[in-house]
């Protein structure tokens, strides 16, 4: 049975996801459901890769997001020069203490908005790869944990563009979700002539929320049930990319992890304290697709990875929908 304490949870998620949800969207307009994705992510603790042409939004949405959040915040303008030292810190010898001393990189911060991540060369990229898997950053054999929450909000533009390489594999594994801003609406687009043609939404933005209850959220949301057959659902989604005859390169284990935890934190911002298989279906494209490496056949026949997953969602048996075990925990189990 739920108790007051447990409503009560549940309200402030809800209502504090809400209030960062409207100040995002009073910057990008008619864009509901990216803006959605980028708070299922969050409060499911992973990173964000927004992909599209230049002048979308991209970097206006990672602003955005940041700024309704009272929290340390780093812009990193990847470039074909930027050095791994530059994200991550190096250890500089103090002549007055006889020591080095460590100065950290601009990865040392809450959000950290990547812009146009894939300009810098896969090495530089691949600076990225303990902190955003471990939360931390080696240096010269020491470690050091980055701030919680923490959070890789990453842009780029297509890599058919100039002056672009590709994200490695694991890179991309690393993201838990890509979306796309495409272009507005001509209503959108009209309302945005009016709101940023004079100044920057930007200058008038205030936090709607602090980092501290961004990390109780980021708690709820572990909470989430998920049953057994959600589970197994999952699973079975992520597996089936990995015989498709399409795809030399199908999800890996940490896709599937990755698809659950955002499945528990799109249930959240429902308002519900479990999971169903439509939160699973709803977040598959996002999550996956981005991990899948079509074949060359493939590529010729202009299928995508997107198209692939559709598919598989199609061709996949979905557990039966108002199954009431969705919504039971087991003894003990935790609630929001």
């Amino acid at each position: 049975m739920t108790t007051y304490d447990d409503r009560a949870s549940l309200n402030d998620l809800t209502a504090t996801a809400e209030r960062v949800r409207e100040s995002v969207e009073s910057v990008i307009e008619g864009k509901p459901e990216v803006v959605r994705l980028s708070l299922t992510v969050l409060l499911a603790e992973g990173h964000l890769l927004i992909e599209d042409v230049p002048g979308v939004g991209k970097t206006m949405l990672a602003k955005t997001l940041a700024r309704s959040i009272d929290c340390s915040v780093r812009r990193i303008q990847f470039t074909p020069d930027l050095l791994p030292s530059d994200i991550t810190g190096v250890s500089i010898y103090d002549q007055q203490r006889r020591d080095f001393e460590f100065k950290p990189g601009a990865i040392f911060a809450q959000i950290v908005i990547g812009d146009e991540i894939n300009r810098a060369s896969p090495k530089t990229q691949s600076a990225l790869l303990e902190s955003m898997e471990e939360r931390q950053v080696t240096i010269d054999g020491q470690t050091y944990e980055l701030p919680s929450p923490f959070m890789v909000v990453a842009t780029q533009n297509p890599v058919e563009m100039e002056g672009t390489y590709p994200l490695p594999e694991a890179q991309r594994d690393r993201f838990m979700a890509r979306v796309s801003m495409g272009y507005p609406s001509a209503e959108a687009e009209l309302k945005m002539l009016d709101v940023h043609g004079a100044v920057s939404p930007l200058d008038d933005l205030q936090p709607v929320a602090h980092a501290h209850d961004i990390v109780k959220l980021i708690d709820a949301v572990r909470g989430v049930h998920v049953a057994d057959a959600v589970r197994r659902y999952a699973v079975q989604l992520v597996g089936a990319t990995r015989s498709h005859p399409d795809l030399r390169l199908g999800a890996s284990p940490r896709a599937t992890l990755h698809l659950l935890r955002a499945a528990k934190a799109s249930a959240a911002l429902s308002g519900r304290e479990y999971a169903l298989p439509d939160d699973v279906q709803a977040l598959a494209v996002a999550v996956l697709a981005h991990r899948l490496l079509p074949t060359a056949q493939a590529q010729l026949n202009r299928r995508t990875a997107e198209q692939v997953v559709l598919e598989i969602l199609q061709h996949t048996p979905v557990p039966q929908a108002g199954n009431p075990v969705y919504g039971q925990r087991p003894p003990g189990a935790r609630r929001l």
